[in-house]
């Protein structure tokens, strides 16, 4: 007779098991701010900061050091515009940050490419009164990209959720002899609650109305398939599922109908609810955040963005995996 037990004990347990989260798997998300000279702590995400541009290479040599194959950069910059003009200036702050940490260290340097945190209105495209105009913030994206390439971008990440981005971008950078660039493409991103946290560490919320314009509605799945197949027939390499544990089934979907490189976030919400709870001793975080990653894993990323990176990284070394 069967017995499943017999398979659950000590040492047979970690044999038998179906799903491994390893270090390779995880991006670390880093904030570089252009107005800082030492780094700050985020409030609302405990044990994330805000970054100098020193105290970012550092960070990243760190994470090198540490075996963490990727990070993805997210830039404050000292000042922000209608149009976002410092997504795109060949001296700003995320263009600053690549080419800072490509001194010194190899680490596979993802860029997000976004607006909103260029914006004086924190929306992630242009606007027209109340409008975001989606056509004519496309050609901003292409030059943004290419401006992230030729700083030692080695992935562009555009996460604005504007139709046809990855198109404008694909071409943009094959224009400019960056065809050997790739897209990791926010494809399927929700109008989530679960980014309060990022909002205040990167400074991006946004002036009036919301993003649900643009970002997908929680209550629709089927439409993930859609948006996902058409990033991927515009030339996206990569392809995004975030939020990452209210969607796992929508990350399940995406991986067993495409097969592509698939990537889940598990944003500042995720990431700060396990951290409160565990610092008001209502869980143990190390072991929630260890079972969040493993779903996520398990639903089929391939890659994890997770601000536990590090400290993932950190206890691999000490037998925790």
């Amino acid at each position: 007779m069967r017995r499943m037990r017999r398979l659950r004990k000590a040492g047979l347990r970690d044999l038998v098991a179906e799903t491994r989260v390893s270090k390779k798997d995880l991006v670390q998300p880093l904030f570089v701010d252009e107005r800082l000279r030492k780094p700050v702590e985020i409030e609302a995400m405990p044990g994330q900061k805000r970054h100098s541009l020193e105290s970012l290479a550092e960070e990243a040599g760190i994470l090198e050091d540490l075996g963490v194959p990727a990070l993805i950069l997210f830039g404050l910059p000292a000042e922000k515009d209608e149009v976002g003009s410092a997504a795109y200036d060949p001296g700003g702050i995320i263009q600053q940050a690549a080419a800072r940490i490509k001194e010194t260290s190899k680490i596979v340097v993802i860029t997000d490419l976004c607006l909103c945190e260029y914006t004086s209105h924190g929306h992630c495209g242009l606007i027209r009164g109340n409008e975001i105009l989606n056509d004519e913030t496309l050609p901003l994206l292409g030059k943004t990209a290419v401006s992230q390439a030729r700083a030692g971008a080695d992935v562009v990440a555009p996460s604005g959720m504007m139709d046809h981005m990855v198109e404008a971008i694909r071409e943009a950078l094959d224009k400019e002899g960056f065809e050997d660039v790739p897209i990791l493409s926010y494809a399927a991103k929700y109008a989530s609650s679960f980014y309060g946290p990022f909002r205040e560490a990167a400074d991006s919320g946004y002036a009036f109305g919301d993003r649900r314009g643009y970002q997908m509605d929680p209550s629709n799945a089927r439409e993930a398939l859609w948006e996902v197949s058409l990033d991927i027939e515009e030339g996206a390499d990569m392809v995004m599922v975030k939020p990452a544990m209210p969607y796992l089934d929508v990350l399940r979907m995406v991986k067993d109908e495409f097969g592509m490189p698939t990537a889940a976030y598990q944003v500042s919400g995720e990431y700060s609810m396990i951290m409160a709870a565990a610092r008001n001793g209502w869980l143990d975080g190390e072991a929630a955040m260890l079972e969040a990653l493993t779903s996520i894993k398990r639903a089929g990323a391939d890659m994890i963005l997770t601000y536990w990176a590090r400290e993932f990284a950190e206890k691999v070394g000490s037998g925790v995996e």
